[in-house]
C-alpha cells in the first residue's frame, strides 16, 4: 500500500493522476531508459540521487531520480511494455518510498491506494500474509477502469490549461478547478508523441460501487468501525500513525474511506502484534496475556506466603529490623523463589523436545545442500565440519544448557542418537558441531563450554 501523495503529472505520462497539474519534463531523458534517468540525478551534486530496477517478473522497469533544476523534487517512472509508463513528480524525500511501492504487481495507484497491474484493480494491501510474505491482494468489487478517452470533455479548452514548468512549480499551490481542461492539454501533447499509446488505454481512474459517494465512510464511522474515538483516529492521522491508509476521497475538506478499506485497516490492526495482545489480554486487570497473568499470580501468593505467612519472616516488617541486611534477607528469599520455579515460567521437558526438533532441522538443511559431488566425497571419506546451528537456534541451546543443565544432557543426548540414526554422524563430530556453534552465538565462557560438553559427549572411540 502506498502512502505517497504525488504532486504533479509529467507531460508525458501515459496514465494522468485526476486532479494533479502537468509539469514539464523534457528535461529528463524518459525515451532513453531507466539508466539514462538514473544517471540524471546518481551521484552528481549532495542532495541528488537516483536508481532504477528491473522488473523481471512482470516486465518493465522503475526508475527515479532527483531533478536536476529543483532537488527538493525528483522524478518517479513506471514502465511496462504492454501499459506504457506513469510518470510522477514527487518530493525527493518520497522517491524511495514509491520506488519500492511499485515494486511486483502494481502500476499504478488511485483512489488513495487503489492499484492496477494491467488488469485487476485491488483494495489498498493492509493484511499481511505470512505464506506469500507480502499483503493480501483484495480485489475491488466490480471495478471499472476509466481510461482518458472515458474522460475527456468535448467541451474542455486546453487554452485554458497551462504547462508547468519545474523552476516555478508551487507544490503547494491547490489543484487547478479546471482539470478537464488540463487533461485536453495533455491529450493534445500525449498525440503528438511518436509510438503514442491510444486514449482508450490511457488509465486515468477506476469506478467501482464501494468507492461511490454514498459508500464513503468519515472519520466517526471510520472510528466506531475500529472501536476507537474520532479524536484517537485524528491523532492517528496527523502523527501519521498506526498505519491508517489514505482516504479514497476528501469531500468538503473531510477525509473519506471506502467501507472495504475501513474493514481491512481494521482487521490488520485485530491482527497486529498490538491487536493480537490487546485479544489475549482481555479481562486481565493489568492488561498481561494468559500466560504472564498465571505467573504474576503465581508469584504474588508466593511472595505473600514468603513475607507474610512464615512467622519468622514477618517479624521483619517491625521497625526495628528495617535495615540493609534484613532487607537483602528477604530480597534474596524472593529471588530464590523466581529461580527455583523457572521450570513452571518454561516448562523443561516442551522446550527440550522444541530445541531437539530446531537443531536437527537445521543440520537437515545443511545436509541437503551438499550436490552430488559432496555425496560422492562423503561417501569416500566422511567428513562434518559443515554441520552447524543457525544464531537463534544456538542461542537457545545455550540459555537451556545454562538454566537446565541436567535436562539439556538428555536432550542433547538424543540429537546425538538422532543424528547418527539420520546422517551416520559420529557423537564426536555432532559434539563439536554444536560446541563450535555456542562458542560463536552462546554467552557461555570457553571453560565451562567446554567443562559442560567433555561430561555430556561420549569420548571418542580409539578402537
Amino acid at each position: 500500500m502506498t502512502r505517497i501523495r504525488p504532486l504533479a503529472n509529467g507531460i508525458r505520462t501515459d496514465h494522468p493522476v485526476p486532479g494533479l497539474p502537468f509539469v514539464d519534463d523534457s528535461h529528463i531523458p524518459l525515451d532513453d531508459g531507466p539508466e539514462a534517468i538514473e544517471a540524471v540525478g546518481r551521484n552528481k551534486a549532495q542532495g541528488m540521487w537516483g536508481r532504477f530496477d528491473l522488473e523481471r517478473s512482470t516486465g518493465g522497469w522503475r526508475a527515479f531520480t532527483t531533478d536536476p533544476i529543483r532537488h527538493s523534487l525528483a522524478w518517479a517512472v513506471r514502465y511496462h511494455p504492454d501499459h506504457g509508463r506513469t510518470v510522477l513528480l514527487v518530493n525527493n524525500r518520497n522517491t524511495s518510498s514509491l520506488h519500492s511501492d511499485w515494486t511486483g504487481g502494481p502500476l499504478l495507484y488511485r483512489a488513495g491506494g487503489y492499484w492496477w497491474d494491467g488488469t485487476t484493480w485491488y483494495r489498498p494491501g493492509q493484511v499481511w500474509n505470512p505464506v506469500s510474505q507480502d499483503h493480501e491482494r483484495r480485489k475491488a468489487n466490480a471495478a471499472v477502469t476509466v481510461t482518458a478517452a472515458d474522460t475527456l470533455d468535448t467541451r474542455a479548452q486546453p487554452a485554458n490549461a497551462h504547462l508547468e514548468k519545474i523552476a516555478t512549480f508551487d507544490p503547494e499551490a491547490p489543484a487547478p478547478d479546471n482539470w478537464p481542461d488540463h487533461l485536453a492539454l495533455w491529450a493534445h501533447h500525449h498525440q503528438r508523441q511518436a509510438l503514442a499509446l491510444p486514449l482508450n488505454r490511457c488509465v486515468v481512474n477506476l469506478a467501482s460501487p464501494e468507492l461511490s459517494g454514498d459508500q464513503l465512510l468519515g472519520v466517526p464511522e471510520m472510528a466506531q468501525l475500529a472501536g476507537i474515538s474520532p479524536s484517537t483516529l485524528r491523532g492517528y492521522i496527523s502523527r501519521n500513525t498506526a498505519d491508517v491508509p489514505l482516504p479514497q476521497a476528501t469531500v468538503g475538506g473531510r477525509a473519506q474511506w471506502s467501507r472495504p478499506v475501513a474493514e481491512d485497516w481494521v482487521e490488520s490492526r485485530q491482527r497486529s502484534a498490538d491487536g493480537i495482545r490487546e485479544a489475549m489480554s482481555a479481562g486481565d486487570r493489568d492488561k498481561l496475556s494468559p500466560g504472564a497473568a498465571h505467573i504474576r499470580d503465581r508469584f504474588a501468593e508466593d511472595f505473600y506466603g514468603t513475607l507474610w505467612g512464615q512467622p519468622d519472616t514477618r517479624k521483619r516488617w517491625a521497625l526495628r529490623h528495617r535495615n540493609p541486611a534484613s532487607v537483602r534477607e528477604v530480597a534474596d528469599l524472593l529471588a530464590w523463589s523466581v529461580a527455583a520455579s523457572l521450570n513452571h515460567i518454561l516448562p523443561t521437558g516442551v522446550l527440550g523436545s522444541t530445541i531437539r526438533h530446531a537443531v536437527l532441522d537445521d543440520f537437515a538443511y545443511v545436509m541437503d545442500l551438499r550436490d552430488e559431488d559432496d555425496l560422492k566425497k562423503a561417501a569416500k571419506e566422511p567428513y562434518w565440519w559443515d554441520l552447524n546451528l543457525t544464531p537463534d537456534v544456538a542461542k537457545m541451546l545455550d540459555w537451556y544448557i545454562q538454566h537446565h543443565p541436567d535436562s539439556a544432557r538428555w536432550t542433547i543426548g538424543d540429537i546425538l542418537r538422532e543424528a547418527n540414526a539420520r546422517w551416520g554422524v559420529p557423537a564426536h563430530a555432532t559434539g563439536s558441531a554444536l560446541r563450535n556453534s555456542l562458542s560463536m552465538d552462546g554467552q557461555m565462557s570457553k571453560e565451562d563450554l567446554n567443562k559442560y560438553f567433555e561430561l555430556v559427549i561420549p569420548r571418542e572411540s580409539t578402537t
